[in-house]
């Protein structure tokens, strides 16, 4: 009985492990949320709203892999995701590709993109990184805005809808499943990046890059490969996102998108995949809500973000993880 009992032991805490791990245990927990939601959710607004928290979502945890990880700050990244949704609509409307080339095909040019535009640009740091990056998507929105013979200019450009083997994806239902099922990839891949050498690299440069590069870690190719990363991530979620609404404009690539995706990131907790996410969640939803309030909703909104910062000052999740962890010790 003895080594029965120390087998049904061992395995408790192996489970209990297993459960703890974000990548298998957190992983689940989304999951279950994912299929779960669909019973609160009364109607296609409802859906809608659900599927921009998962297309949102999609780019926060690119960019805190980048801001949250890397310690490398974007404020271009609107760029990417308009670039993303323009490239596989004017492949597929323009040029008649197969939406499902056009849509791999346009992420890759933005990583392609990202490559080259990053080697000079990650060389900075701190406030000029930003403002590089700040640049970099003004450029984006001024061409696209100017371009009214490929893109429509500033008024955009119909979209054609996402067909796969001949199957059209349509309906607020059909793309929750779709926008849910990616975000999940997304959030698995990212777990597995952090939980790699790369990901523990990419920490040790956050911590200090010059002790970092002390113990043999090359900076510069780490930031580079976690910027094309995000900015695949971006470009994956702004060509769904045209294609899911059946139209893009230059709006998409504005500094103020920019803005708003970064403040998703910090409010949910950088270096945090689940922070990311809850961030996009909380964030996409709020203004929904707040509408009732009329001219008083950009103040609450602001105070709720300030109320945030001051209660929650490490984001949402990893305060929240604090104080769970401190509890039960």
């Amino acid at each position: 009985m003895a080594p029965t009992a120390a087998i049904v032991s061992d395995t408790g805490v192996s489970a209990r492990r297993w459960a703890a791990r974000p990548r298998s245990g957190g992983t689940l927990v989304l999951a279950a949320v994912f299929v779960l939601t669909p019973l609160l959710l009364a109607n296609n607004y409802a859906y809608d709203v659900a599927i921009q928290v998962g297309l949102n979502a999609i780019v926060c945890i690119g960019l805190n892999l980048l801001i949250g990880y890397a310690g490398q700050i974007s404020l271009g990244h609107a760029g990417f995701f308009a670039l993303g949704g323009y490239g596989s609509a004017v492949l597929a409307s323009r040029y008649g590709w197969p939406v499902a080339l056009s849509l791999p095909a346009a992420c890759a040019a933005v990583g392609l993109l990202a490559l080259i535009v990053g080697r000079p640009t990650l060389r900075l740091k701190g406030h000029t990184l930003a403002m590089a990056t700040l640049g970099l998507g003004i450029i984006v929105s001024i061409v696209l805005a100017t371009e009214e013979r490929v893109t429509g200019g500033p008024d955009g450009m119909p979209v054609p809808p996402l067909a796969v083997f001949g199957w059209i994806v349509q309906g607020e239902r059909t793309w929750y499943w779709l926008t849910g099922t990616v975000l999940l990839i997304a959030v698995w891949l990212a777990l597995n990046l952090i939980e790699s050498p790369s990901g523990r690299a990419l920490r040790a440069l956050h911590g200090s890059e010059l002790a970092a590069e002390t113990l043999g870690i090359e900076s510069a190719r780490y930031k580079l490969q976690v910027f094309v990363l995000s900015a695949v991530f971006a470009a994956l979620a702004g060509a769904l996102t045209a294609h899911y609404a059946g139209f893009i404009t230059p709006a998409k690539a504005s500094f103020m998108h920019s803005v708003e995706l970064v403040i998703m990131v910090v409010f949910g907790g950088m270096a945090s995949v689940f922070g990311a996410v809850v961030g996009a969640g909380v964030l996409t939803v709020l203004p929904q809500l707040l509408t009732v309030l009329k001219d008083y909703e950009m103040m609450v909104y602001g105070a709720v973000l300030v109320a945030t910062m001051v209660y929650f000052p490490q984001g949402i999740v990893p305060t929240l993880g604090g104080w769970w962890g401190r509890r039960k010790a």
